[in-house]
């Protein structure tokens, strides 16, 4: 008899031991909200170089919309806001990681990138363009960079775009201020980038260079957090959803942008 109570209550404790791992797994939202909620300190992973959406200012603080825009947000969440600078192509790992909580940082979505992260609804719509120097003649669309040096991002959607066209010659970069800086050097006939990025720096910066295209693709930003997060997800657009609502957001996207935002 004792024999049998004993296995008996090995046996309870296994089953509440796999019950209680399987909660944890279907409830990582959750936790990934609790988490923030429990810290006071919403963690943002952005490139820290990217202008004018997340950059150092002459005082070496952060800024740029999504500064702004992960601002708001924290203190509607009721926390605070600490930004952490990675590599482009380490943001991904960093949030799977937990190096930070957040990914705010200008990334499309995409299906590729669903099967790592979680997206929020789009908090900007853009797209990509061609750039080249003020003096350069002939490229004007997309198979236009056919037989010409290219540069962008490496794992952006730029680069997807750059090599969807037999015959360019794609280089991959880290930064979009190594390929620009190649471009103004002459190692490069075009660039792709997202045109609200190079328009605000054309104007702002006075960069000696142009866009010579129409939008080639409509790019979705999401925000990303760690793969199943629904409960973040949910608490996040529901933010962002207000902010919408209350005209706050668009008073962020006219300060650095100074034009209507494409989502409403």
């Amino acid at each position: 008899m004792k024999r049998f109570s004993m296995l008996a209550i090995f046996l309870l404790l296994l089953i509440v031991a796999v019950a209680c791992g399987d909660s944890e797994e279907t409830s990582g939202g959750q936790d990934s909200l609790s988490k923030v909620e429990d810290s006071g300190v919403l963690r943002v992973g952005f490139e820290g170089t990217y202008r004018p959406f997340n950059f150092l200012d002459d005082d070496n603080e952060y800024t740029g919309f999504d500064v702004d825009f992960a601002n708001e947000l924290a203190d509607r969440l009721g926390v605070e806001t600490e930004f952490i600078a990675t590599s482009w192509d380490s943001l991904i790992g960093g949030v799977k990681s937990d190096k930070f909580d957040i990914i705010i940082a200008q990334m499309s979505v995409t299906e590729e990138r669903k099967e790592s992260v979680d997206f929020t609804n789009p908090y900007v719509v853009t797209g990509s363009v061609l750039i080249t120097k003020e003096d350069t003649e002939g490229i004007s669309e997309l198979e236009d960079i056919s037989g010409k040096k290219v540069g962008t991002g490496t794992g952006t959607t730029f680069a997807d775009v750059a090599n969807s066209v037999d015959g360019a010659d794609v280089t991959l970069y880290k930064s979009v201020n190594e390929y620009l800086q190649d471009l103004l050097n002459g190692r490069l006939d075009v660039i792709i980038n997202d045109q609200l990025l190079m328009s605000h720096n054309i104007q702002e910066e006075g960069i000696p260079v142009k866009i010579v295209s129409e939008i080639l693709n409509k790019d979705e930003i999401g925000m990303a957090v760690k793969k199943d997060s629904p409960d973040f997800v949910n608490k996040l657009n529901e933010e962002l959803a207000a902010m919408l609502e209350d005209g706050t957001y668009e008073e962020i996207y006219r300060k650095w942008f100074d034009s209507e935002p494409l989502i409403k």
